[in-house]
């Protein structure tokens, strides 16, 4: 059963960059993993809390972007978090397929370690 998020949020009250967007970093809601982060404007972060599919704005493309909307690697939004500057949010999502472009579970899956770049995951077939 998918949660219902009320609108009462005032999204206007989040503090955006000079271009209207801020910073959303997904987390899987039962690993704890962070998954991603990508970039939402006001409207995005309207369609998201009211959908329950997390939207995204593509920088890129100027254009919303529904995670999983073409790959089938949705992310169902489960909690939507404000950090105390209220300048970046914190998507906790239910994940389906890999959430990385590169289809990778992760977009973190470069590590630094003793000064060498080190693979964590390899891309799930």
């Amino acid at each position: 059963m998918q949660k219902v998020f009320h609108m009462s949020f005032d999204a206007a009250t989040l503090k955006y960059d000079a271009n209207g967007l801020i910073p959303a970093i997904a987390q899987d809601d039962a690993s704890g993993e962070v998954l991603m982060m990508a970039w939402m404007n006001r409207e995005s972060v309207e369609r998201t809390l009211a959908s329950g599919k997390v939207t995204y704005w593509s920088r890129s493309r100027q254009s919303f972007w529904v995670k999983g909307e073409s790959s089938g690697h949705v992310q169902e939004l489960v909690d939507f978090r404000v950090d105390c500057d209220r300048d970046c949010l914190l998507v906790v999502v239910k994940q389906t397929g890999p959430a990385c472009h590169t289809n990778r579970r992760s977009c973190f899956f470069t590590a630094v370690r003793n000064g060498e770049e080190v693979e964590l995951m390899k891309p799930e077939i």
